[in-house]
């Protein structure tokens, strides 16, 4: 019988002219089957259950999966079925329930199992593994014993489920949607294990278990807000995931791909989760924004307390600050301010001191911040230079922070002070600041950085800066552009009708007086 079929091989020309590659392993597969099956083809017996299991041994090779010298599955094999499994426990308590199965199930074959075939599954494990069952679901051993899925032959999830297509006209910036936010919120959850709203070193590597890599380094933890204990908070996980998104969303897809977003959420791919936001000329022409997040870039010279900025925005004061060590320091932080209500991510960006070498992403912002030490006599002439070849004919709105104020203000070595050339260059007057506080950092100088960003056509010049207050609001609407060309039209309104009022009394004098 073997040489029956090893015959019909040879002389089969279509199958070796499109398949020379696998006929070797079409020979050892069926050889393999002919010895541990019934097989006659004189009677024809077996033979369509035969080639059944040829094509399967080719189409779907146990190489890269099994070892059978040591009857075991591969490391490779390994770590993508315990990402699979780490997606599919939806409540993260290492056990999958008869819900989370059937979820596995319909993402795989588009229908659930009955109860009845649940338990057959479930009991079939038992049979083979002392420790596959547990609390009647399956757990991360028991699955492997069972399953596999989508994965190429490297065991690698594909590139084009990775990394869908997203166009991203020019101008145009990138944002999480409220269903992504939700979805976050739900893995945030599922591993918040002790339930203190923030995750601790040991969560948040359980939380990348399903990566091939640790997608967040120690700068993280500076670049978000953490708790006294130095742990992620749920703000500070959902401020990083904005500002992934906003700095390079394709890094963003990647990461929603391992999560298994696409999958739990059932959409085509996790572009699904990105908002394309209309080029900001439109914005500048309607002068309102649909945006959630701003950019800030802080230019400065060295040591004028431009990293202090940036921290103190996640509320560490000068001492706290102190503890961070140099290799751990990061050029961004991201944090909420509320505007007239509403929730916005503000992102600073520390631009690095090199006058002659700003690039385009250093320039490229919606509000820039120039930073000087009250202290240095030097500090403020960077500022004046930077503003003036960069920003003096843009539409970028500019304030200037008159940083350490809590140390004695030395003279500028500039032609101008600082508030001369603020008001010479209808700029805001410089705004003190200090961190080296007791208590947090005071945040209103990012509230009003944030309403400049939102708001870049707008002249915002009370002098309280939370813009959230009576007195503020009151303030804007009264100096706004609106109100002042109405308070204009109804003095000219006025003067008009006086003049005339005048004349006419004149001329009723003179004839009365003509009259008498």
């Amino acid at each position: 019988k073997v040489n029956i079929m090893v015959s019909f091989l040879l002389s089969n020309t279509w199958l070796l002219d499109h398949s020379r590659v696998f006929f070797s392993v079409y020979c050892s597969s069926w050889l393999l089957y002919l010895c541990v099956s019934q097989c006659s083809a004189k009677n024809l017996k077996n033979i369509s259950e035969l080639f059944y299991y040829a094509q399967k041994a080719v189409l779907h090779p146990t190489g890269p999966l099994y070892c059978p010298e040591e009857k075991e599955m591969k490391p490779s094999c390994i770590k993508s079925l315990t990402r699979i499994f780490k997606v599919s426990d939806l409540d993260n308590d290492g056990i999958l329930n008869d819900k989370e199965l059937n979820f596995f199930q319909r993402t795989c074959f588009n229908m659930p199992l009955a109860p009845q075939a649940l338990e057959d599954v479930k009991n079939v494990v038992r049979k083979n593994m002392t420790d596959g069952v547990e609390d009647n679901g399956l757990t991360l051993k028991g699955f492997l014993f069972l399953h596999t899925f989508g994965c190429d032959d490297d065991l690698e999830l594909h590139q084009e489920y990775l990394f869908p297509l997203l166009k991203i006209p020019a101008d145009c910036t990138t944002e999480l949607n409220h269903n992504a936010y939700l979805f976050l919120q739900s893995v945030f959850d599922k591993h918040d294990k002790d339930r203190d709203c923030a995750l601790s070193p040991e969560e948040v590597k359980d939380l990348f278990k399903v990566f091939p890599y640790m997608p967040w380094g120690p700068d993280v933890n500076n670049t978000v807000c953490t708790n006294d204990q130095g742990w992620i908070t749920y703000q500070g996980y959902l401020s990083q995931w904005t500002l992934t998104t906003y700095l390079d969303v394709q890094r963003c897809l990647e990461y929603l791909g391992y999560l298994g977003y696409s999958i739990i959420c059932e959409q085509e791919s996790q572009a699904a989760a990105i908002t394309v936001t209309r080029n900001k000329r439109i914005d500048l022409q309607k002068k309102q924004t649909q945006r959630s997040v701003f950019r800030c870039n802080i230019l400065g010279a060295r040591g004028s307390g431009k990293t202090s900025f940036l921290q103190a925005f996640l509320g560490r004061n000068l001492l706290k600050q102190r503890k961070i060590r140099e290799d751990h320091k990061s050029f961004y932080s991201i944090n909420t301010t509320y505007v007239y209500g509403q929730e916005k991510y503000l992102l600073l960006h520390e631009v690095m001191p090199d006058f002659d070498f700003l690039s385009e992403e250093d320039l490229a912002c919606d509000v820039v911040c120039l930073v000087y030490d009250v202290n240095n006599p030097r500090s403020f002439e960077y500022c004046a230079k930077v503003y003036k070849q960069y920003f003096m004919d843009s539409k970028t709105p500019c304030m200037m922070i008159a940083s350490k104020s809590d140390l004695h203000e030395a003279r500028q070595h500039y032609s101008l002070t600082p508030l001369d050339f603020c008001r010479k260059n209808k700029l805001h007057p410089p705004q003190p600041w200090t961190c080296n506080t007791v208590d947090a950092p005071n945040k209103d100088l990012y509230t009003k950085l944030t309403t400049m960003a939102m708001y870049p056509h707008a002249k915002l010049r009370c002098m309280c800066t939370c813009n959230r207050c009576t007195f503020c609001i009151c303030q804007n609407i009264l100096r706004s552009q609106l109100l002042t060309n109405i308070k204009a039209k109804f003095y000219s309104v006025v003067l008009n009708r006086s003049i005339l009022g005048c004349t006419e009394f004149c001329f009723y004098r003179t004839t009365v007086r003509r009259f008498w």
